[in-house]
């Protein structure tokens, strides 16, 4: 089967990048020849088993929904660029796809600009909406949303991580034929890269993989020094929580750092963004290890480090693939109840021993509530909460592995 998948943007970093990784490898590992359109300059850093990468020549200018400084491109918000410099972005992506043309399957992420270039390749596609690009540039944005109405009646079929995404696609772009093709899909995990490891062992190859890093160039590359931190951080087994994200204020890494002072617990913040140097001064004098952002080769080692991993997002989420990720690897995730972020707490619920469910999640945007759970879950007895990691990793092989998605993408 020969399969196209249009992203856009980086193979790195953020959820709907990830996504895009995680699905061409998956569908290569099955055998099928996939071909990734994206912007990402540097493919060879990631394992893709063998899907090739297409970077078309798309000009100075980048539709994105958050600012962020990319390599050799100038990124600018969706809703601020030209109907000119949006066309040109299309007109070159759905070029270099009609290349590679005929496909079996192709599918484009972003209701914008993903459907405007499923439509000028002309060949049938389907439409994965992440969600990102309908709260942050869309909605409200009258010209967006008759753009992304009509393109994405063309959609053969259209794919959103959650029901919050669904509803959050009907709402924006309001009644149509799309509205009857919308199935759920949930992002994936690598649960054969994300499981449950001894802690020594994984601390002996976070520490490796640290080592392996090369100096830091820029905010989206590990931190230098992290093996040498790592060492001294984890030299006593003292209880760890761990967040892993955009540094922004949407993420809601400022309740987490109130909520960790209250209940006195050291914690790991990963990530890159605008707010790190704000976060640093707030945890300041705070057992709290700011890292920078790191790849999948280390959370794999470094969440099983973990005893409770926080997803405490005051945003509306498509999904909360680092939760899922965290209870792969048999950690429980406490995450803010709300958006895509339920389908979370769901999960660990239905797996979860009675009478323990309320510890997957935690009322938004409350630190009370945050602390009070962090407590109760740090305050188990090891075997009981060693059950709730043995339950999160069932949660996550049985609703969320790349597998299962991949093969409900492709049973159309």
């Amino acid at each position: 089967m020969k399969i196209l998948i249009w992203h856009g943007y980086l193979l790195g970093g953020t959820g709907s990048n990830v996504y895009t990784r995680s699905l061409a490898r998956e569908w290569s590992r099955c055998g099928y020849e996939v071909t990734v359109f994206c912007q990402e300059p540097h493919p060879d850093r990631y394992d893709l088993a063998g899907a090739r990468v297409v970077r078309p020549e798309i000009g100075p200018i980048l539709p994105v929904f958050v600012l962020d400084r990319y390599e050799d491109v100038k990124s600018k918000l969706l809703q601020d660029t030209t109907p000119a410099e949006r066309e040109r972005v299309v007109e070159a992506n759905a070029r270099a796809m009609r290349e590679h043309v005929p496909a079996d399957f192709i599918l484009v992420n972003h209701v914008l600009l993903g459907a405007p270039v499923g439509v000028q390749v002309g060949e049938q596609f389907a439409l994965k909406a992440h969600g990102s690009e309908l709260e942050f540039s869309i909605r409200g944005n009258d010209e967006l949303t008759r753009w992304a109405r009509v393109t994405l009646a063309g959609a053969s079929e259209v794919y959103v991580g959650s029901e919050h995404v669904r509803c959050a696609l009907a709402d924006v772009i309001g009644p149509g034929p799309h509205t009857r093709r919308v199935q759920i899909v949930p992002p994936g995990v690598d649960v054969e890269l994300f499981c449950p490891q001894p802690r020594d062992q994984a601390l002996a190859a976070l520490i490796d993989e640290s080592h392996r890093d090369p100096p830091s160039r820029s905010e989206r590359e590990p931190d230098r020094g992290n093996a040498e931190r790592f060492t001294a951080f984890f030299a006593d087994g003292a209880p760890t929580v761990i967040f892993v994200g955009k540094l922004s204020r949407e993420k809601g890494v400022h309740l987490l750092i109130e909520a960790v002072r209250r209940v006195g617990v050291r914690a790991v913040v990963v990530g890159f963004g605008e707010e790190r140097e704000v976060l640093g001064q707030q945890a300041a004098g705070m057992p709290v290890l700011f890292c920078g952002p790191l790849g999948h080769r280390h959370l794999a080692r470094l969440l099983p480090l973990a005893d409770v991993a926080v997803t405490p997002s005051i945003f509306p989420e498509a999904f909360g693939m680092v939760a899922a990720e965290a209870a792969a690897s048999g950690v429980p995730p406490l995450v803010a109840r709300h958006s895509g972020l339920v389908a979370i707490a769901e999960g660990l619920e239905a797996e979860y021993p009675p009478g323990y469910g309320r510890l997957a999640s935690f009322e938004t945007g409350s630190i009370t509530d945050l602390a009070a759970k962090l407590e109760e879950v740090l305050a188990l007895p090891p075997q009981m909460r060693s059950q709730l990691g043995a339950a999160a990793r069932r949660a996550a092989v049985c609703r969320w592995s790349w597998r299962q998605v991949g093969e409900r993408l492709l049973a159309r």
